[in-house]
């Protein structure tokens, strides 16, 4: 080694030297932090689940929505092939692998908010049991009315080859699909674990469908992206939306959460409409009447009769040529 390289070599030492001093200086403060973010946990603003009842699993959550839509589509999305030889074998795993993970959390759903809210006792784990059951007994006509949604979708979609690729692909679908399992549970009265379904899927597809809507059969979200279905509104057999389209509540004042929760706040849609993309509309008083026409980008805040179609006046276009 060359006078230069011993050097270097002794340079490097000195840095590293100097670079694990600094870094130590550092964490011997984090201790101090480390404290006081521990004490503030004991203040009203900090949001904590120190305890030691169980909470729903966010992890458990995508868990079942994986094991619902094998039993929904069995061989679309199962694990193993499912073929004419072990399909009652693999379903018959699935249903009790999905009625074993709903019960449980169910269970924590319930017993969550008995604890939040102080309630008295109710028996949370025969409630999830019974809910569980609910659940699966539902299968078959959720997949009944998914079959409908299915149908619709490709009978709309030029674009569509086969019925396989909207069950594998279309975000539209798969945001529904889960929304419908979500709002049995809904239905039953299971808090929490259905809100958590539906936003898990939107924050993969972009639609944002609250488990507390209700949507008849036949449904179509086209694309998708932004779409956003409130909590109490009804939607009846045959709508189509487009991306972007937004059936929402009108402004609310400041503590309006108390006043108006459970009131209907979201539109009526009823049969066979069509919602081109960026329209929103808004209101618990506003319905879109059967088989109207809502154009893109429309505003609307009151009630549309049937038969109608609404649009916005065609903008000005201003052209400008460049100078060359």
């Amino acid at each position: 080694m060359s006078p230069r390289d011993n050097g270097r070599s002794a340079e490097r030492r000195e840095t590293c030297r100097y670079e694990a001093h600094a870094e130590l200086a550092y964490r011997e403060r984090l201790e101090t932090v480390t404290e006081a973010i521990i004490q503030d946990c004991s203040g009203q603003e900090c949001h904590t689940h120190i305890g030691f009842e169980p909470i729903p699993s966010r992890q458990a959550v995508i868990e079942i929505i994986d094991r619902v839509r094998e039993l929904l589509f069995p061989g679309f999305f199962s694990r193993d092939p499912v073929d004419p030889v072990n399909y009652r074998y693999s379903i018959g795993g699935g249903a009790t692998s999905l009625f074993s993970l709903l019960a449980e959390q169910i269970q924590r759903s319930i017993r969550h908010e008995c604890y939040r809210l102080d309630r008295a006792c109710s028996n949370c784990e025969e409630l999830g049991l019974e809910a569980a059951l609910a659940v699966m007994e539902s299968i078959p006509d959720l997949r009944r009315i998914l079959a409908t949604d299915i149908r619709a979708t490709f009978d709309g979609d030029p674009a569509a080859k086969t019925t396989d690729e909207i069950v594998y692909s279309y975000p539209g679908l798969q945001a529904i699909a889960v929304y419908r399992v979500a709002h049995r549970l809904f239905e039953l009265g299971v808090p929490m674990l259905p809100r958590m379904m539906t936003e898990h899927m939107h924050g993969i597809t972009g639609i944002d469908i609250h488990p507390g809507a209700v949507i008849g059969e036949g449904f179509v979200i086209d694309h998708g992206t932004g779409v956003v279905i409130g909590e109490t509104t009804q939607i009846g057999k045959d709508v189509r939306i487009y991306q972007g389209v937004t059936l929402g509540a009108l402004s609310l004042p400041k503590g309006a959460g108390d006043q108006y929760r459970g009131k209907k706040r979201h539109p009526t849609i009823e049969d066979d409409v069509i919602i081109y993309s960026g329209a929103t509309i808004l209101g618990g008083e506003t319905v879109i009447g059967a088989r109207s026409v809502i154009g893109g980008s429309v505003w609307l805040t009151e009630s549309i009769p049937s038969d109608t179609t609404i649009v916005i006046e065609t903008p000005r276009l201003v052209k400008k040529t460049r100078p060359v």
